[in-house]
């Protein structure tokens, strides 16, 4: 029973840690495709390059709105460093607990849920940057910006 109970923990655990790591590189997101925004990758993950003066010109992008979307932008990077720690702080503790001679199952699946929660609140919050954003843009150009989305990344100077 204790061997069932113990695959059972290290395979969530397992499928956690490969969640937590297609999340940290830009895996899909609550929209597939890699993310919320998908027009172009930018170091950090992906989203639209919001200096790109092309993007800003399809787009109908003015200097005011792109400025205000770069510094929530920055704001949710900041929060990100904050939670993907969070993060890795639960996978940590939760892996001794896993692998101990007598798998504690109390501490084990409240551990699980500590990690399920930081998952959570790193998902939330790429949810409210992309609400966060939206609120800057106006319907057209929101639409505009789903509309690169789907289409893929353009080369260079188009």
């Amino acid at each position: 029973m204790i061997n069932v109970m113990k695959l059972f923990v290290m395979g969530t655990f397992a499928g956690c840690i490969l969640l937590a790591a297609a999340w940290g590189q830009g895996g899909p997101g609550p929209q597939g495709k890699g993310g919320p925004f998908q027009p172009g990758p930018r170091p950090g993950g992906p989203g639209p390059q919001w200096n790109d003066p092309q993007l800003a010109q399809r787009l109908g992008i003015s200097a005011e709105q792109r400025s205000k979307v770069e510094a929530l932008m920055q704001e949710h990077r900041l929060k990100r460093i904050d939670l993907n720690a969070a993060l890795q702080k639960a996978q940590v503790t939760l892996e001794p607990l896993v692998n101990a001679e007598q798998p504690d199952e109390t501490k084990i699946l409240a551990q699980l849920d500590r990690v399920a929660q930081a998952q959570a609140e790193l998902q939330k919050d790429e949810m409210r940057q992309q609400l966060e954003i939206r609120r800057v843009l106006t319907p057209e150009q929101w639409r505009r910006l789903q509309q690169e989305r789907q289409e893929g990344p353009r080369p260079p100077g188009n």
